[in-house]
């Protein structure tokens, strides 16, 4: 029987300074012209949206579009030991949350404020971490049987502070809507991972001339019960696995990793979807072919080659495995919904960016919807796939309604787009500029 999650009368704001009488459920569900106007106080810019009636685009873009079924109204709060009041659920089973993009303020992502993507039940917790054992298999030499404990004993451990990203982040930016969870910008997050290489115990297990994918296997159960099936079994070629940042993890943050989060033990496969960074890791094989799993074949984390007509019918030959993730840039301060005192003439803002296995070059700012950009200071990163944090300082001509968007531009001088583009029937890739509403006066 689905549980129902309780929702109190009335939610938390998302900022303490945003417009009276506009909370956090009217910015992500959509509210009414006329009700946003008096409750603002003002006039309200609006911009076109070609799937319905003008409405202001920043809160439009915070609006997850309905997959489907019919969903609760407004948000649902995550109800969840460690984790934040803040994070949103987008599926109970499996449970899905993610985290608001201000709350993405933290150069390292806190686990408090980690988002949460399960496919399958989340396994019991270990009394004995250490005794978790990892085979490798398949196309090897030698078949490996390693405890958590030897992996520690037996590889010098590295940590690096690295992005890890859901394949289908944004992907309530798609119109019309895509199947799936409808994230916004908030299926990210940067934590410090510490974990063995990969590329290592592979090369110990002694990797054939047929070794060309590996597959991936966990503990949590499928959602059905059937203990034959997977809930999720995904793959990568044998040159992803070999890069020395992709990583076999057991901390987060410098602390044990936690069971939501995949402990024991789990991969870490940065700039590429999620799904491949399998939780609660119990198996890897080497394959002398592409993986063809749970999560593999058909449209599942895969995209079209040729440009579909948006909502048309995939043709499942001329798609392609997602990869590396497309670029992205968020605004963490101000939060959308902000209210600023009457006379404020700078607004200071901090943000993040990431482009999957690329760097980024630039980020640009704008409030004037794209007729004009400011260049933000990138800061320095730790290592290959963190995060950019950014800041920028915009100015503001007079008190009213304002948007203030971003744009990220990778290494190979792709940027972000103001939509979602290449339409894709599980909606991956929707990385549309981000766009924050801001209320001075």
């Amino acid at each position: 029987m689905r549980r129902e999650i309780e929702r109190s009368p009335q939610e938390p704001p998302i900022h303490d300074l945003e417009p009276r009488g506009i909370n956090r459920r009217d910015l992500l569900g959509g509210v009414s012209l006329v009700g946003l106007g008096a409750a603002v106080g003002a006039s309200v810019h609006l911009s076109p949206n070609l799937s319905g009636p003008p409405i202001p685009s920043a809160l439009a873009q915070g609006a997850p579009a309905s997959g489907g079924a019919a969903q609760p109204q407004g948000p649902q709060p995550l109800d969840y030991p460690g984790k934040e009041k803040g994070l949103v659920v987008l599926g109970e089973r499996p449970l899905v949350a993610e985290t608001p993009e201000h709350l993405l303020d933290d150069e390292t992502t806190p686990i408090s404020k980690f988002f949460i993507r399960n496919n399958g039940q989340i396994p019991e917790a270990t009394a004995n971490p250490d005794a978790w054992k990892l085979t490798i298999d398949g196309e090897v030499n030698n078949r490996l049987e390693l405890t958590l404990a030897e992996l520690k004993s037996r590889f010098q451990p590295k940590t690096y502070r690295m992005v890890l990203e859901c394949g289908g982040n944004g992907r309530s930016f798609f119109q019309p809507p895509a199947r799936g969870n409808q994230w916004t910008n908030g299926g990210a997050g940067c934590a410090e991972w510490t974990g063995i290489p990969l590329g290592e115990v592979l090369q110990a297990a002694g990797l054939k001339d047929t070794a060309k994918y590996t597959a991936h296997y966990g503990a949590d159960p499928h959602l059905s019960g059937d203990p034959t099936k997977d809930s999720l079994s995904r793959g990568m070629s044998i040159a992803k696995a070999m890069e020395p940042h992709s990583l076999i993890v057991y901390a987060m943050n410098g602390e044990p990793l936690p069971t939501i989060h995949g402990g024991p033990l789990r991969l870490v496969i940065p700039g590429w979807p999620g799904s491949l960074s399998h939780k609660w890791l119990t198996r890897i094989t080497i394959r002398d072919r592409e993986h063809d799993g749970q999560g593999m074949t058909g449209t599942s984390y895969r995209v079209p080659n040729t440009p579909m007509v948006p909502g048309g019918k995939a043709d499942e030959k001329d798609f392609r495995i997602l990869e590396s993730m497309p670029v992205r840039s968020i605004i963490t301060n101000p939060a959308n919904g902000t209210r600023l005192p009457a006379g404020t003439r700078e607004v200071a803002l901090r943000g993040a960016a990431w482009a999957g296995d690329l760097m980024v070059s630039r980020v640009d700012v704008s409030t004037d919807a794209g007729q004009s950009w400011t260049p933000a200071t990138l800061a320095p990163t730790r290592n290959r796939y963190d995060w950019n944090r950014w800041m920028a300082t915009v100015a503001l001509p007079s008190d009213g309604y304002y948007e203030i968007w971003t744009r990220a531009t990778d290494s190979n001088g792709k940027m972000q787009p103001p939509v979602a583009t290449n339409w894709n029937p599980q909606g991956y890739g929707g990385n549309a500029m981000h766009r924050v509403a801001v209320l001075v006066g």
